[in-house]
Formats: structure tokens, sequence, C-alpha cells
């Protein structure tokens, strides 16, 4: 059996510990249990309903239709998986993403504003919003779930009054491709979209590059590696699931600008969250606030910033979803805070907080949004789609209690490990 292993001994003349292979590969799905679990899910399901509707799900037209149609849950999911890791809650994101969407509605139709003016304006109200509440759950002390749900009451009425009960429409086209555009062509007639195929391509390499890297930097520390075999498969899976997404992708219409922007995001706010000093304080204030206070963690300040960030989001959700309606509606936003609550619950995050990734917000989001939309092509009801998709809530939340009790038994496992594996590796689990 194959093991890792390194020739030096540490300071104190311990020799390194022998790993198996197998047991690598055991404490590597305890520690991504929740992630795996969801990719293996989501996977399921796109076979289930790729079968159930005959090759409808993969169409290269289904796909895209797909992406714009949930476009506004992941914006809000990553939003919320923030949220809900620094062990707060927002239930007013989807009466403030219709506030900004009537808002844009009445900046373009009626004041006649150009589209991207309108757009930033809309996210600095967003930004406003979320501070407004920031202040009251980090200064004041308020729980957020009162402070949200007022601003729930509060935005909802608002949306009223501004729309005064009609919907304003339409928006300019450039306003309406942020959720219905693509990727403009390039570039000489090919039976795929070109601009799409390049896109694809270095977003495999940028994976794999970081793959490479994050094994160096590990191997750099002396911390142990996925065995050769497994990680060299795992890329290849990789890279093979970005291919295949990109040729369905660029045998349509190429990428959909709703997805650029996704990608951006998760981007920039997984590296924050993986690498900044504010993201690991998040994690601090969510896993054990006073330790992180003793800690000299600013929290005030650390949940301020997360208020306002899910105050943005929100505001980019909603002008995605007036875009995609050509349309600022009274009713817009319902419901929108429950699935993108359910979104991050069911890609890993935690109720009593510390724990959750962005990545996991998105992949959430995708099983929500497969399980709609093939739900909908099999002519499921509306009635039992409420009820499949409130049972695969409960049963995300479930596994999560679970795998924590799962958790503490491995943790009770360890004076035995200790025993046998020596000083060096018992620090190590710890």
């Amino acid at each position: 059996m194959t093991t890792t292993t390194s020739p030096q001994r540490d300071a104190s003349g311990v020799p390194p510990v022998r790993r198996s292979t197998g047991a690598l590969l055991v404490e590597l799905m305890r520690a991504n249990v929740r992630q795996y679990g969801m990719l293996v899910a989501l996977a399921f399901l796109v076979v289930l309903f790729q079968i159930w509707t005959d090759g409808t799900l993969l169409l290269p037209s289904n796909v895209s239709n797909l992406i714009q149609q949930n476009g506004y849950v992941l914006i809000l999911a990553i939003g919320m998986m923030i949220v809900i890791v620094a062990g707060h809650i927002d239930l007013s994101v989807g009466s403030l993403a219709a506030f900004v969407g009537a808002m844009s509605a009445v900046m373009m139709v009626k004041h006649e504003l150009p589209w991207v003016l309108a757009l930033v304006l809309s996210l600095l109200i967003g930004a406003v919003a979320g501070a407004w509440q920031g202040f009251f759950v980090a200064y004041v002390g308020i729980p957020s779930f009162i402070v949200t749900l007022a601003g729930m009451l509060l935005f909802r009425g608002l949306t009223q009054i501004v729309l005064e009960g009609q919907s304003l429409a339409p928006f300019p086209d450039g306003f309406q491709n942020i959720a219905k555009g693509f990727v403009p062509e390039m570039g000489p007639y090919t039976q795929y979209h070109n601009p799409t195929l390049v896109i694809g391509a270095a977003t495999i390499a940028f994976l794999l590059l970081r793959e490479v890297r994050g094994r160096k930097r590990q191997s750099a520390y002396g911390l142990d590696v996925t065995p050769t075999g497994l990680w060299l498969a795992k890329c290849g899976a990789t890279a093979a699931a970005v291919a295949a997404f990109t040729l369905t992708l660029a045998s349509f219409r190429g990428v959909p600008v709703v997805l650029l922007i996704m990608c951006g995001l998760l981007i920039a706010l997984g590296y924050v969250m993986r690498n900044a000093v504010v993201g690991r304080h998040v994690y601090a204030l969510g896993g054990n606030k006073a330790a992180a206070k003793l800690s000299g963690v600013k929290d005030a300040r650390v949940t301020f910033l997360v208020f306002v960030n899910m105050g943005v989001l929100a505001a980019l959700a909603g002008c995605v979803y007036a875009a995609r309606l050509n349309a600022g509606t009274p009713q817009a936003g319902l419901n929108f805070e429950l699935e993108a609550i359910a979104a991050s619950f069911i890609g890993g995050a935690s109720m009593s907080g510390g724990v959750g990734t962005v990545m996991g917000a998105v992949i959430g989001g995708l099983v929500l949004g497969v399980l709609n939309n093939g739900m909908s092509l099999v002519n499921i009801g509306t009635d039992y789609q409420q009820v499949i998709k409130g049972l695969v809530l409960l049963a995300a939340v479930g596994f999560d209690v679970w795998n924590k009790r799962g958790a503490g038994r491995w943790r009770t496992s360890l004076p035995a490990l200790r025993t046998h594996r020596g000083p060096r590796r018992a620090s190590a689990l710890r």
C-alpha cells in the first residue's frame, strides 16, 4: 500500500509517521464530507433528470436557461453563506432586492438615467441599506434576526411606495443583457462559440495551476498531500467537467453574462474568505465569538462589513432579476431569502456558524436550480416541488448534525491514535 513519508526527523528527534493511502483517504473524506456529498448529490440529480427528461436537461439551450434563471439565487447564496458563517442571518435580502429593482426601474424609466449610472446607484443603495442594518447588529447589539425581519417589512413597503403598486418597464437593452445577454462572438466562424472556448481553456489552466501550487505549498510545510494517483484523477475529472461544460455552452450562444458575474464573485469572495485577514476573522467570529474577541478580532467592524457586502449582493441580485423580467414589479423578491438560506445550508453552512465556503453556496444553489428545472421539465406541480425542496433542506441540515456527531466520536478516538502514531502526529491531529 502506498504511503507518504519524509526522510527527515523533526526537532524532537521523533521519526516521521508513515501514512497509508487508506488513512489519507478517510481523513480527506471526513474533512470534506459535506462538500463532496453535495457534489455527489448534484451529479446524481443531473443524471436522474437527464434520463427522466429524455436528454432535455443537458441540452445547451436548457443549460444556458438554467444559469440565467438561477443567477440571482446564486448571487444571494454567496452573500448569505458569508453572513451565516459569521453567525448571523439576513431575512431582508428578498425585499431589498425588490426595492433596489424598483429604484433602478424608476431611475431608468421615469428619469431616463443611463443604465450604467442606474446600476452603480442601485449598488450604492444596497450598500447603504446593508450598512444601516449592519450598524444595528454590530454596534447597537440587536440580534440580526430582529433587525433583518424589520428590514424585510420596511423594504417591502418601500417597494410598494416607490412603484405605486404598478410595474415599470421597459429597460434599455444594455441593462437587460446583465441577465439575458451572452458574450459576443469573435474570431473566425466555427461550429463553436470561440470566446467561450478561450474562457474554458483559461479556466482549466487556472484550476490546474491552483491545484499544483496548493500541492507544492502543502509539501513545503510538511503537511500530508493526497496520493499522486488520486490527485491526478481529481485534476483529470476537474478538467473534463469544465471542458464538457464549456463545449455545452459553446455549442449554443456562448457564456451568459450573468455567469461571468457569478464567476467573478466566486473568485473574489472565495479568495477573501480563504486568504484575506477579514475572511479569517469572519470564520473566527462564527466559530467562537468570545475567543475571537480575546484574540484581537474587531467583531463589530467585521460584522458591519459582512452586512454591507450582503446589501451590495442583494442589490446586484435585484438588478439581475429585474433585468431578466425587463420590469420592476412590486411582487419581485418573494421568498428569495428562503432560497438563499436553503442554498447555503444545502451547500455546507452550519447553523452554529463558522463553517461553510463560497463554493459550497454555489453548489447548494445549483442543487436547488437543477431540482426546480428538472421537476418543471417533467411536469411536477409547484405544490409537490415545495414539498420536495423542503425535504431536501431538512436532509441537508440533518446530515450536518449527524456529521458533527460523527466528528465528535472521531475526536474521542484520538488518544488511541496518539499511542500508535507518536507525539508529532498527535499534535497535528489535535
